[in-house]
């Protein structure tokens, strides 16, 4: 069922919104050559805890932490582990759900690790723009489709990368994972009509290479991740918003003065 929100879940997924970009500017200074990903962890759980806000992923379906951590081919699921140490030029996309009094909200960023290679950087600029461009296309009278479509376009068609179908958007609130889905392909003009009020995440995946995944167990076999199909590299970025009758509103910004038609 899909719920169209008050005013006052929306002030509430706006607080916790802000707490998780707050997280994810911090880590802005964590992630360098020579951390663990376990570090990530480990600052986002001080992070949340310091602000009474509870990691909504930790426990859900099984999974033991509070945030995912992929690095260059890993697109998503993965864990962070103690003994993968990041290193000069490689990518790494934290994920992670916060909630605060009940209000939730989810966000993905991805991160460069030093220097990184012109290739890398291109992935990750065009992943961020695709997010934004999907943003663009949620406004009321609108459609699924449009979204997806939007981003396909951009990722596929422009730039020949691949779209990642497996792993999508969703709705959001009272509970991490909502009606409707949300994928970030599809053809414009299909799907459910969107309307003021609706709460949705929008987390283009997208590879250097095939838009195909393969999945992976780490090695207890309790848990079970994606890496692209064809081990290239996989950015991520996501952004939970509400979309209202003034056009969509970001929840988890990072950054007030480039999002400001979006606040």
């Amino acid at each position: 069922m899909i719920t169209i929100k008050s005013e006052r879940e929306i002030e509430g997924m706006r607080r916790s919104g802000a707490i998780l970009a707050g997280m994810h500017i911090g880590l802005r200074d964590i992630i360098k050559p020579g951390i663990s990903s376990w570090e990530i962890e480990e600052f986002a759980v001080k992070y949340f805890a310091d602000r009474d806000a509870i990691p909504a992923e930790k426990g859900f379906e099984g999974y033991k932490y509070a945030t995912c951590v992929a690095v260059n081919d890993e697109v998503a699921h993965a864990i962070p582990r103690k003994d993968l140490i990041l290193k000069n030029g490689d990518i790494v996309k934290v994920d992670t759900v916060v909630n605060k009094d009940g209000y939730f909200s989810d966000s993905c960023w991805t991160y460069a690790v030093g220097e990184i290679s012109p290739e890398a950087q291109r992935l990750m600029d065009v992943t961020k723009k695709a997010l934004y461009l999907g943003i663009d296309q949620a406004v009321v009278g609108n459609r699924i489709g449009d979204i997806g479509a939007a981003i396909q376009k951009y990722t596929e068609e422009e730039n020949g990368y691949g779209d990642v179908r497996d792993l999508i958007g969703h709705g959001i609130q009272p509970t991490m994972h909502e009606a409707p889905n949300v994928p970030n392909y599809g053809v414009a003009g299909r799907g459910l009509r969107l309307k003021a009020g609706m709460t949705i995440t929008i987390e283009p995946m997208i590879n250097i290479g095939t838009w195909r995944i393969s999945v992976k167990e780490v090695p207890d076999g309790d848990w079970e991740y994606y890496t692209s199909a064809d081990g290239s590299l996989s950015a991520q970025y996501e952004h939970t918003l509400v979309i209202t009758n003034d056009g969509p509103k970001i929840l988890t910004s990072q950054d007030p003065v480039a999002d400001a038609k979006y606040l």
